[in-house]
């Protein structure tokens, strides 16, 4: 995506599932996640280690989330990601989005041919920052 469609995504999405968040506030999704939810968008943790993050309850997988989403943000390992793409399939999710150093082009190249968009290797809150500066 380009960065006029990154800003439109932005701009119009106001549910992200944050997969990888943890409780821990020294941890970056975390630091990610809480600036997310100080700007507006409802932030669903999804992590089977945790019960709620941000005072928002956890899930254990994207299927289990009950409400629709606009953005996918995943904060686990490049060898995970083909799971979450999956999960992201199956619940209709429109968006992927792998943050920093979380890359896997065919996990990426999948999700594409669904017809998702996907954003790779980028921090959702540096690009929320550059493109839409509040």
């Amino acid at each position: 995506m380009n960065d006029t469609e990154i800003a439109e995504l932005l701009r119009t999405a106001k549910v992200i599932a944050v997969v990888g968040l943890s409780s821990n506030p020294m941890r970056p999704s975390f630091g990610v996640s809480r600036f997310l939810q100080r700007q507006g968008f409802r932030i669903i943790p999804v992590n089977p280690n945790e019960s709620e993050v941000l005072g928002e309850r956890a899930y254990n997988s994207v299927k289990d989330i009950p409400d629709s989403l606009d953005i996918v943000n995943i904060f686990r390992r490049p060898a995970r990601v083909p799971e979450v793409v999956d999960e992201a399939l199956a619940k209709g999710a429109p968006c992927i989005w792998m943050q920093e150093g979380v890359i896997n082009h065919d996990a990426a190249l999948k999700a594409e041919a669904a017809g998702l968009r996907v954003v790779m290797d980028r921090c959702i809150l540096k690009e929320l920052a550059r493109l839409l500066p509040y």
